[in-house]
């Protein structure tokens, strides 16, 4: 990742903090942990689009560690904080990979999202299993539970990103 510039770690900072707020906006709420927000991801894939991967997986992370921190405490499981917050969220920043125009930002949204949707599916069967109903593959239990409020999510994401994609062009371009 090598050493970040002053201005990277304000922007950081400030689009993390936009993310934050925008988690609280919450549209619908799983009953275990997951909701469906006002776009709370994007900020930090906007961030990944600008800066590139590394930047992006830290500030993914941060988000992740303050999500945590902040919100409610389903598990204190140190493999729950990790694939549920810190992993997770840290995965968005994987936006930064595909940046170079309109179809790599949307790439990198579904494959940010993906991640973290991974991340989740991995600590519904790990840590969540006994929460599926009777007779359920724990497998399919999280990949439901975590889809419901991800994949509206996602819809949200590349709607949102699309719509600002334009406007802030050349302010992603500016560090590539």
């Amino acid at each position: 990742m090598g050493k970040l510039s002053t201005k990277a770690m304000v922007e950081a900072g400030v689009l993390i903090a936009l993310a934050q707020i925008l988690s609280y906006v919450k549209i619908f709420e799983a009953p275990y942990g997951g909701s469906v927000t006002a776009g709370s991801m994007v900020p930090v894939m906007i961030y990944a689009l600008r800066w590139g991967l590394g930047p992006g997986l830290f500030a993914g992370a941060v988000y992740g560690a303050l999500q945590f921190i902040l919100g409610p405490k389903y598990s204190y499981h140190i493999l729950s904080i990790l694939l549920d917050y810190v992993v997770a969220f840290g995965l968005l920043g994987l936006a930064g990979l595909a940046r170079k125009n309109y179809a790599g930002a949307f790439a990198g949204v579904v494959l940010a999202v993906f991640g973290r949707f991974v991340s989740h599916v991995l600590s519904g069967v790990i840590i969540w299993a006994s929460y599926a109903p009777p007779g359920m593959n724990p497998w399919v239990y999280s990949i439901l539970y975590n889809g419901a409020y991800l994949l509206p999510e996602l819809v949200i994401s590349v709607v949102v990103v699309g719509v600002l994609y334009k406007p802030l062009k050349n302010f992603v371009a500016q560090q590539m």
